[in-house]
Formats: C-alpha cells, sequence, structure tokens
C-alpha cells in the first residue's frame, strides 16, 4: 500500500497541472477572440495605408513618400521659347552668324563679285542702311586676298591692334579708323573674315565672331 504522503503529494501535482492548463487555454481563446493573426481582407480599389507620421531617429517625422519624376519630354512635341532655335544671320551661303544683339536685322549687303566673298550689314528697323546708332557689319573674303594669315592681316588697317583668336584661329582685334571695333581673323587657308561693331556695341564683337558657322573646314 502506498504512503499517505505520497498520495496527498500526487493530488496536489495533478491540481496544480490542471490549473496550469485551464490558465493556457484561457489565454489562447483571449487571443484569437480579439482577433490576432487573422487576415483582414482590402476592399478592391482601396487606396494602400501609407503613414507619414511615423516616429524616427531624434523624435522628427518621417517624410512623405517623393513625387514620381515627371515623364521624359516626347520627341516632337512643340518647343517652348526657352528651347527656341538660335538665331542665324546669313552673310553668304557658306558663312553665317548664330548670334546678333537683339534689336538688330539685316539692313544691306550683297556678294563680293567676281565671286570673292560676300558682305552684310545688321541695324535697327529703324534706321536701316544708317552709318549712325549701333550696327554689326561682316565680310567674308575668297582668294588670293585671303591666301594666308600674314597676307590678310595686311590688308586691314586698324588703331592699336592686338592679338586674339576666333573659335582657335588667330585673330586681331582694334578700333577701325573709320570708327567701330573691329576683329579679322583667316576661317582658313583663301577665306579671310571681319566683323565691325559700333562703339555702342564694342562688348558684343567677340560673342559675334565666336557664332561664326562656316562649315567647310570648320
Amino acid at each position: 500500500m502506498m504512503p499517505e504522503h505520497e498520495t496527498r503529494g500526487q493530488a496536489l501535482r495533478a491540481t496544480l497541472a490542471f490549473v496550469a492548463l485551464g490558465a493556457t487555454a484561457s489565454i489562447i481563446y483571449g487571443l484569437f477572440s480579439s482577433g490576432f493573426g487573422r487576415v483582414h481582407p482590402v476592399p478592391v480599389g482601396a487606396p494602400p495605408l501609407v503613414r507619414t507620421d511615423s516616429p524616427v531617429a531624434g523624435g522628427a517625422t518621417a517624410p512623405a513618400p517623393a513625387p514620381a519624376p515627371a515623364p521624359a519630354p516626347v520627341r516632337g512635341a512643340t518647343v517652348t521659347a526657352s528651347t527656341a532655335a538660335a538665331r542665324i544671320a546669313v552673310v553668304s551661303h557658306d558663312f553665317w552668324l548664330t548670334y546678333l544683339p537683339a534689336g538688330l536685322d539685316r539692313a544691306d549687303g550683297g556678294a563680293i563679285e567676281p565671286d570673292q566673298g560676300a558682305w552684310a550689314r545688321f541695324a535697327p528697323k529703324t534706321g536701316p542702311g544708317s552709318t549712325h546708332g549701333e550696327y554689326v557689319e561682316v565680310r567674308v573674303e575668297h582668294g588670293p586676298v585671303a591666301a594666308d594669315w600674314l597676307t590678310y592681316q595686311r590688308r586691314i588697317s586698324l588703331r592699336t591692334p592686338r592679338d586674339t583668336t576666333v573659335r582657335g584661329r588667330p585673330a586681331l582685334v582694334g578700333r577701325y579708323p573709320g570708327g567701330g571695333l573691329m576683329i579679322v581673323w583667316l576661317e582658313r587657308m583663301g577665306t579671310g573674315a571681319w566683323i565691325r561693331v559700333s562703339e555702342s556695341l564694342s562688348d558684343e564683337l567677340l560673342r559675334v565672331a565666336a557664332s561664326v558657322k562656316a562649315p567647310v573646314g570648320d
């Protein structure tokens, strides 16, 4: 026969196990009844939930997501004023400018015969052909007169000339005896050019010269 104290010990352990089992069952029931672990369906078409106030380090607020980048421009779309093509000022079929000071338009010009080049004068519309006010004059010459740089620079008389460059080509800049500021250079062997501007456009001379386009040999 089992001693009485061992019988009482087994009964106590059985009671404690029963109590623990009941407590565990109660906890599991409470979790499932609260909805823990369930997947809640999202209605079709509902927007995603995005938190913009989630705390980050230092107590700051997390920024909202950045907007999507704008789509790339479509080829063939209308060109705005800021991206419009450069203005073209033609002197001859193989010599033109892509920059002129504002307010100037072709006022005079023509060919240098026989096939020796061309010239053009650009001035305000209010005074075409006038020798006063703002102007830009351009001349391109072909042939023996521009056989080389030494020959061509002797053709033009300048006061206080100084050396410079035009698009990498040696050039001279100075004051023209008849007025204005002039720059002279050899575009290539057999082709020379000069540009003269009024005193009021002296600061624009080098920019105008730098805009020259002469595709053959350029």
